[in-house]
């Protein structure tokens, strides 16, 4: 029996199976997408991440099954599982903290990785209903929390002795929101996707200029003028 042999046993599709393809696809672009935009995105739908969990859940208890057989081929076989799970289980974690990620631009774990997202800009999320509407129920009830602890430690350390009227987080007197949003003029990278697509960015004297992308051109953008694309799907985040 050769390797091949061994692989399908691993996998009867043959690793072709078009849904779990097009999942790790997904999660993979998403992943991308996350640590390359300046706001948060919107949460995977179609129920994704429920069947990414499922998959890891399955290949965990799969591989405590054939923990401890000495066979050659089952030792392989569940190698061949165990590097799969953590290809999964590594982009579900990178994902997620790239959503969550702490504000230490300084880290070098995290110089990659926007700064902002739910942590640092946890009220600006939380008061705009289309923007509240990009969290995953835990994703919601974290920041939730999070920005109650974080009211409370004010309170509890200076805002208590500030009158009643200056003690708002959200206040906007005088036009200026005291609410702390993601920077939309930031740069992106993104790839075209299209044959042909038509781009309107503007450039360092913020006069907007059209120009056509083609299929594969990788083009830096502000992300307010990539924003759209990438909706639409003309573009993605690179």
């Amino acid at each position: 029996m050769d390797i091949d042999d061994i692989l399908r046993e691993v996998d009867p599709a043959g690793g072709a199976a078009p849904r779990g393809k097009r999942d790790l696809q997904e999660l993979t672009r998403a992943w991308v997408a996350e640590r390359s935009a300046p706001e948060l995105l919107e949460w995977p739908a179609d129920g994704l991440f429920e069947r990414i969990n499922e998959r890891i859940k399955t290949q965990i208890e799969r591989v405590e099954e054939m923990t401890g057989d000495m066979d050659p081929k089952t030792n392989f076989a569940l190698i061949v599982i165990q590097t799969e799970l953590e290809r999964y289980k590594f982009l579900v974690r990178s994902y997620l903290r790239a959503r969550i990620a702490k504000d230490d631009s300084k880290s070098k774990a995290n110089r990659h990785c926007p700064p902002q997202q739910i942590d640092k800009h946890t009220l600006h999320y939380l008061s705009t209903p289309s923007l509240r509407a990009r969290l995953s129920g835990t994703e919601l009830a974290y920041a939730t929390r999070h920005q109650a602890l974080l009211h409370d430690h004010y309170l509890s350390s200076f805002l208590a002795s500030f009158p009643a009227a200056l003690q708002n987080l959200n206040d906007a007197a005088g036009n200026i929101s005291m609410v702390d949003a993601p920077d939309l003029e930031a740069a992106v990278f993104v790839r075209v996707l299209r044959p042909r697509c038509e781009v309107a960015a503007r450039g360092t004297d913020s006069d907007a200029e059209r120009f056509e992308g083609r299929e594969g051109d990788v083009l830096i953008l502000r992300w307010a003028d990539a924003k759209a694309l990438v909706g639409r799907g003309d573009v993605e985040l690179v």
